[in-house]
């Protein structure tokens, strides 16, 4: 795991608190996104950090109401939940809205590395298990961007991608080619239903052992497409 490459999230509205984290996390070789409040901490996930240390008392919104709404964005970014409540109901309801772990202050500096090195590398190996994807006899690796079918290996584009990911979230379930449109290339630049069309013959010819008769991305007529692992 490269630590460098590591982005973590301090959502702590203590000033001294937050710069201790920060130069802490830093001098592990960690970057650093600081935020003082809930509202400003939800705004920062936008940058994708690799994990978050999240304080309970905030001044806005408070850490349960922001990990319940990281949670409901479907992000599976790892928290580590910060607090100077010692009760075993708050430790509780703090991982039933969506902590991975909870650490009481006034916590050693090696307990908080240890803690955020652990959710990053459980984090790690649950995106390297998740990032294979089997349909049939093609192995798709949307990590990496690409196929593997026998003894032939395929690159796939974003959009490529995307679509299959989008398809694969809904696997047994058909999707619009509106849905795909939205979704994929949202409404500024919304291309034809004759572009999703074109993305998924593509798909076909990766993934499917035959694409004139698939197997596995299916034509729903009249609505759209359907992934049939």
């Amino acid at each position: 795991m490269n630590l460098a490459k590591k982005k973590i999230l301090v959502i702590e509205d203590e000033k001294e608190m937050a710069r201790g984290l920060k130069d802490i996390l830093e001098f592990e070789g960690y970057e650093v996104i600081n935020a003082a409040s809930g509202r400003e901490g939800l705004d920062a996930v936008s940058r994708k950090p690799d994990c978050m240390v999240l304080d309970l008392m905030l001044p806005d919104l408070n850490g349960y109401q922001v990990c319940e709404q990281v949670r409901r964005w479907k992000l599976k970014t790892p928290i580590l939940m910060l607090t100077a409540k010692a009760q075993e109901y708050d430790k509780i309801r703090g991982l039933e809205v969506g902590a991975d772990d909870y650490l009481t202050k006034p916590f050693s500096v090696g307990e908080l590395l240890a803690r955020v090195m652990a959710l990053l590398r459980r984090s790690d190996q649950y995106a390297l298990a998740s990032s294979i994807v089997r349909i049939g006899s093609s192995e798709v690796d949307v990590i990496h961007l690409n196929v593997r079918r026998g003894n032939k290996e395929y690159s796939l584009s974003h959009y490529e991608v995307e679509i299959f990911k989008l398809l694969n979230a809904h696997a047994n379930q058909p999707v619009t080619r509106d849905e795909i449109l939205d979704k994929v290339w949202g409404t500024e630049n919304y291309p034809t239903n004759r572009t999703v069309d074109n993305f998924i013959v593509k798909l076909r010819k990766k993934i499917e052992d035959n694409y004139q008769n698939p197997r596995h991305i299916l034509t729903i007529y009249g609505v759209g497409y359907k992934l049939s692992p």
